[in-house]
């Protein structure tokens, strides 16, 4: 499985490309004026500490100095591992100048449609394949 999905909010888009490495998942996440690696993070699936049968994730992280996308790169690997139970990593690199609160609001936003996107494309493409 290989796609990629873009937000369509009009401001401070992101992008994700999404490749399936055996029964792993990366994705690299961009946006912005100097898309870059600035963050890297790997989630794995892990029964719930509050409710054994559910499943959570755990993942680790690699910034880069001066960077800002660990917390981003985190919250997506392990939304993804939960949820599709396996091991994620997730690369991510945004840059836009002088942004201000509502814009690094609207860019969290954004990166939670973008996971909404890749859940879905995931979903669609396995309907796909076993139907």
């Amino acid at each position: 499985m290989e796609f990629s999905v873009v937000t369509q909010e009009g401001r401070y888009d992101l992008e994700a490309a999404v490749r399936s490495v055996g029964d792993d998942t990366v994705v690299a996440i961009w946006g912005g004026e100097r898309p870059h690696i600035g963050a890297v993070a790997f989630a794995q699936p892990r029964p719930s500490l509050k409710d054994p049968k559910a499943t959570s994730a755990t993942a680790s992280v690699i910034c880069a100095l001066g960077h800002k996308e660990d917390d981003l790169v985190k919250a997506v690997s392990e939304i993804l591992a939960a949820t599709l139970n396996t091991r994620v990593v997730v690369t991510g690199g945004i840059h836009w100048d002088d942004l201000d609160g509502e814009g690094i609001s609207r860019i969290l936003r954004n990166s939670e449609i973008l996971v909404d996107l890749i859940l879905d494309q995931i979903a669609r493409r396995s309907s796909r394949d076993t139907g």
